[in-house]
Order: C-alpha cells, then sequence, then structure tokens
C-alpha cells in the first residue's frame, strides 16, 4: 500500500504544481515574448473612453470611437508584436509609454499611428506622431498587417508588414508607462499584441 500511496501522493503534488503554474508557463513563447491579449478576455486591461470593445474569436475588435484599452502593467524598453486589421478610413494606433492612464493622447504617450487616410499624411500609418514622419506612406486598411515596435531607450524603430517605417527616431520625454489600444473611427481589430522587455 505504501508504494501505492507515495504515487498517488506524487500524482497529485504534480497535478497541482500544473495547475498553479500552467497558464504562467504558456504564457511567454520560446522567443521570449508574452502575450497581452487572449482573444477571450480583457483581462490586464483597462477601458477607458466610450468605445465599443468586442472580444472573441481569438481577437479584440474595437468598433466605436471614442476611447482606449489600457494596459494595467507599465513597460520601459522593448520590442512589441503585434497583428491587426484595419478599414480603409479606421483611425486607430498603438501609444506606448502612457504617461496618465486615464487621459491617453499623442502628447502623454508615444503614439504609433494606425490611420491611412489622417489629414497630415507624414503622421499617418507608421509613423509616430510629432516624433518621425513617414514616407511613403504604407497602406494598412483592408487587411491584416504585422507591426513591431522597438522602443530602447530615446531609440524607437518600427516596421510595418516588414518594411521598415520609422528606421531610428530618437526622443527622451517619457521613458515608460502602460500600453494603450485606441479605437477613434472605423474598425480596428488585434489578433496578436505580444511584448519581451529588452
Amino acid at each position: 500500500m505504501k508504494p501505492v500511496l507515495n504515487k498517488l501522493l506524487s500524482s497529485t503534488l504534480f497535478c497541482l504544481c500544473l495547475m498553479a503554474n500552467g497558464p504562467a508557463a504558456f504564457a511567454q513563447n520560446q522567443d521570449g515574448f508574452t502575450s497581452l491579449i487572449d482573444g477571450v478576455s480583457l483581462n490586464g486591461w483597462n477601458i477607458i473612453g466610450s468605445a465599443n470593445w468586442v472580444i472573441g474569436n481569438g481577437m479584440i475588435e474595437g468598433n466605436k470611437p471614442n476611447g482606449f484599452l489600457v494596459s494595467d502593467k507599465s513597460y520601459k524598453n522593448f520590442v512589441i508584436k503585434a497583428e491587426f486589421w484595419a478599414e480603409s478610413n479606421t483611425n486607430s494606433g498603438i501609444f506606448i509609454r502612457c504617461q496618465d492612464p486615464n487621459k491617453v493622447s499623442q502628447y502623454s504617450a508615444y503614439e504609433i499611428n494606425i490611420w491611412d487616410t489622417r489629414p497630415e499624411q507624414a503622421y499617418a500609418t507608421g509613423a509616430i506622431v510629432d516624433v518621425a514622419k513617414v514616407n511613403p506612406v504604407p497602406k494598412a486598411g483592408g487587411r491584416w498587417n504585422t507591426m513591431e515596435i522597438v522602443a530602447n531607450g530615446s531609440h524607437f524603430k518600427v516596421s510595418l508588414n516588414g518594411v521598415v517605417t520609422v528606421a531610428d527616431a530618437q526622443d527622451t520625454k517619457f521613458t515608460d508607462g502602460p500600453i494603450a489600444l485606441q479605437s477613434a473611427g472605423g474598425t480596428i481589430k488585434f489578433r496578436k499584441l505580444e511584448i519581451k522587455p529588452l
């Protein structure tokens, strides 16, 4: 009976360890990236503003102005990998190093823009608003896109669909803060948002 009891206790402890550590163990992939969205909930995010956020099918969708999802956590130096779908007139963006999680704007964060039809095209999709211009403006509307954002100290790099849109912008205004996803017009869908600290 004793060997059976030992085996039973070992199995129980193993299961308990899996239950306790399972989600955390799978949160980070082999490349060191951690997913910030799970596609079924808004865990880790706070809603500000009046945007309508829909969660399901592995995605987060914003389809009404105007508001943000703001991360619970703050981040300093990192790489972000995102996959998003936008309409041709979608006004959205990924804001990083937000200084006030209750009042997100281009003046209190770095806004990596997703807005093909922005009136001032120099800061349209792929640009960092008021920091780094883009030329020519890549078009993201009507399809799934990949975006990579690198923020390392005062240096920033942005790539859209494998093409560098901001090579090496430099700015020192903001050093750390939450991340925010914007819904300001049209439909925006995020099916991947991963971060890796540097």
